[in-house]
């Protein structure tokens, strides 16, 4: 049944009713509270350009279960809640969000007392929104995550408490105009529940700026945030994902994904950007186009917990000071490169767990603790900061090393491929090259095999110690 709703006193009086309903806007209303949908109800515009409902004095449309909301144009002021959810029902039934351009945060958040809600969110566009200021937040690693743009948190600790979500064609922010906060946030209770756990999430394009001050060790964001507690079948962004703040990560995930898929720029403005980050598992992932930092300590690609099984990279560019390309600290299986790994940048500073470190800009380095099962890399290896390593496996493994093209070192007293402190790699066929450096430096390292290896450099081609 279809409720006609033209003016404010015809949606109050409607909300009052007790029989579900769906309560369809044939104008642009103006709300001076937030308003709740009970159980069963609907609410949706006759025409989404011409249906604007607006909410000028705090949150806008609060949810309880069995709720639809298509169709709309939402304004609520940025920094508050433009749909959210009000309930502790055990089971909030199926919660619907279709064809909705929204002003204000996106928080489908649970808590104790509700163990089960199923989200099925398509074509949202988030325009503006700051989410800063909510308490409940993940806290891991040393660091806070603020919540997102839009926002599914399952915030009850009962490992039998799931969110089931479908999440498609998810779009934040505008270019220039990013939302504030991180994007998309999707976050479990814990590592051993309350569960979100969605079989399909897409994106359009995203822009987000967390806002965090600079030298901030403790406080993180990032475009799109798999946060723990998750499980994730199929995540895939049609779009861009483009962040601009400190500590602004641009894909993250403590959680697990078994497939994602990146089919355009991966971007970060900021100091301490990364481009991706795994802490959590990741079972195959693909970047289908380049992933470029600018920013001091943005580095490209990082695997500091958990493990990714198949990562493919178009191509991994970073522009800024201790801004490494790729960063291993954890053991994974195979990593491929096609289009070349490049750092502009020297030594300087970047976010570590929560702590400000220093570091060199390395194109590649693994690190004690990490270990590669396969690395192919296609398009070589270049650096062109000085004091830097092109290659550098410091304390970790590769097993298997494949690459297309010169390992080279441009700067002054860099290094093409440095094998340190009982690091462990292959350097079949390898050409290296340091233009005002060592080329090749083995100090309490292992290689394999060496058979085909060219090194050429000013200040040395082979040194070992």
């Amino acid at each position: 049944m279809k409720t006609p709703i033209n003016s404010l006193i015809d949606l109050m009086i409607a909300l009052e009713s007790h029989t579900p309903q769906d309560l369809e806007i044939q104008t642009s209303i103006l709300c001076p509270y937030s308003i709740v949908l009970p159980k069963g109800f609907g609410l949706s515009g006759i025409n989404q350009e011409s249906c604007i409902i607006s909410f000028n004095n705090g949150d806008g449309i609060g949810l309880t279960a069995h709720n639809k909301v298509a169709n709309l144009t939402i304004q609520a002021n940025p920094n508050n809640r433009a749909i959210y959810t009000l309930s502790n029902h055990p089971d909030l039934g199926t919660l619907t969000l279709k064809n909705l351009t929204v002003s204000g945060q996106v928080q489908i958040l649970t808590r104790a007392g509700t163990n089960k809600a199923n989200l099925i969110a398509d074509n949202i566009d988030i325009v503006a929104c700051d989410a800063r200021r909510y308490s409940e937040q993940p806290q891991k690693y040393g660091v806070n995550v603020y919540q997102g743009a839009f926002t599914v948190y399952n915030f009850n600790s009962d490992p039998e408490s799931v969110i089931n979500a479908t999440l498609t064609n998810i779009s934040l922010g505008r270019k220039g105009a990013p939302v504030i906060g991180t994007g998309l946030f999707i976050c479990g209770f814990g590592d051993n529940g309350g569960w979100v756990i969605a079989d399909t999430i897409t994106t359009g394009d995203i822009y987000s700026n967390g806002m965090i001050p600079f030298g901030q060790p403790d406080i993180i964001t990032a475009g799109v945030f798999m946060v723990n507690g998750t499980k994730v079948k199929n995540l895939r962004h049609h779009g861009s994902v483009t962040t601009y703040g400190v500590n602004d990560m641009v894909l993250d995930t403590w959680g697990h994904v078994e497939k994602w898929i990146a089919e355009k720029h991966i971007t970060s403005y900021g100091p301490s950007g990364i481009g991706f980050v795994n802490f959590g598992t990741v079972d195959e992932f693909e970047a289908q186009e380049k992933i470029e930092t600018f920013g001091s300590g943005a580095r490209g690609f990082n695997q500091y917990d958990g493990t990714v099984k198949k990562a493919t990279f178009h191509s991994i560019i970073t522009h800024g000071n201790g801004s490494i390309g790729m960063q291993f600290s954890k053991p994974v299986g195979s990593i491929e490169v096609k289009n070349g790994i490049i750092t502009y940048g020297a030594v300087g500073q970047s976010l570590v767990k929560g702590v400000i470190m220093t570091l060199p800009a390395d194109a590649l380095s693994v690190k004690p603790g990490g270990e590669i099962g396969q690395l192919n890399i296609s398009g070589g290896i270049t650096t062109y900061g000085d004091n830097v390593h092109s290659y550098h496996v410091e304390g970790g493994i590769v097993r298997k090393l494949n690459v297309d093209g010169d390992i080279v070192a441009n700067g002054d007293h860099s290094i093409a491929i440095a094998v340190t402190d009982n690091g462990e790699t292959p350097l079949t066929n390898i050409s290296a090259i340091s233009k005002k450096g060592i080329a090749v430096q083995l100090v309490k390292g292992k290689v394999n095999d060496r058979l085909g290896l060219s090194a050429k450099g000013a200040q040395g081609d082979i040194v070992e110690g």
